[in-house]
């Protein structure tokens, strides 16, 4: 794609101490290029899991490191949370210069209505899944999960973290579909928001979607993850591309 600096939209990098190859993969994203950009949007699951902004892990301070050194070069950085990065929080913002957005903020883009979305609020068809986000959701359990010691929070993110490899490998054996958006929920999305476009993430289906809405086709756009695509929305004056990193 060629023409002005184009606006980047990632998601779902799952960033953990067990995979340092996508940290290092992420860190040479945000150091070139990354620093070309007109802005980039982190639509969630940026870290496998997130027990506090006090994490002193090693690895989540190289990233904070890199995040505040492109928001510092004057690229601005948006981020929406993700099921597994809910935490983070007000320090995290201001060590990194990432300014939270909540989920389902709606933009203007090159003359489109633009919903960014994490993705999960679309798979209502996994009730188990929706009851779990309410719960984890809410404020006040947030400001008890906050509360715990660090020992406490990393013991209780582990647990979580193995009832949801375990809940995912049940639905993608039994029923795969349910993992996916609702095609509902998403025309209703549409309707509701009079978006152009939808971005979002979390069902690691990278793919571009029209969607007739009331005789308009409308784009959903899913972003992939970085275990396997490594994808990367890029969007300028001339249209936009998913492609992979490098393309």
């Amino acid at each position: 794609m060629s023409a002005g600096r184009p606006t980047l939209f990632i998601s779902d990098l799952h960033l953990d101490g067990e995979r340092p190859d996508i940290t290092a993969q992420f860190l040479q994203f945000l150091d070139h290029e990354a620093r070309q950009a007109a802005g980039l949007y982190i639509l969630g699951d940026l870290f496998e899991a997130w027990i506090g902004d006090d994490d002193p892990d090693p690895d989540k301070r190289r990233v904070i490191a890199a995040l505040k050194s492109l928001t510092g070069g004057g690229v601005p950085v948006y981020f929406i949370h993700g099921n597994r990065d809910f935490l983070i929080g007000r320090r995290f913002a201001r060590e990194t210069g990432v300014k939270l957005l909540p989920d389902g903020t709606m933009i203007e883009l090159y003359g489109k209505r633009v919903l960014l979305m994490h993705g999960d609020t679309l798979c209502i068809d996994d009730p188990d899944y929706q009851r779990l986000r309410r719960i984890v959701r809410n404020p006040l359990v947030q400001f008890v999960l906050r509360c715990l010691s660090l020992g406490q929070r990393q013991k209780l993110a582990a647990k979580m973290r193995a009832g949801s490899k375990k809940h995912i490998e049940s639905m993608d054996r039994t029923q795969p579909q349910i993992m996916d958006v609702n095609q509902g929920a998403v025309y209703r999305t549409f309707e509701q928001e009079h978006a152009d476009v939808i971005v979002h993430g979390h069902t690691h289906r990278p793919a571009i979607h029209d969607v007739d809405v009331g005789g308009h086709v409308a784009k959903r756009i899913v972003l992939g993850d970085w275990y396997e695509q490594g994808s990367v929305l890029r969007w300028n004056e001339q249209g936009f591309e998913l492609a992979g990193l490098g393309r």
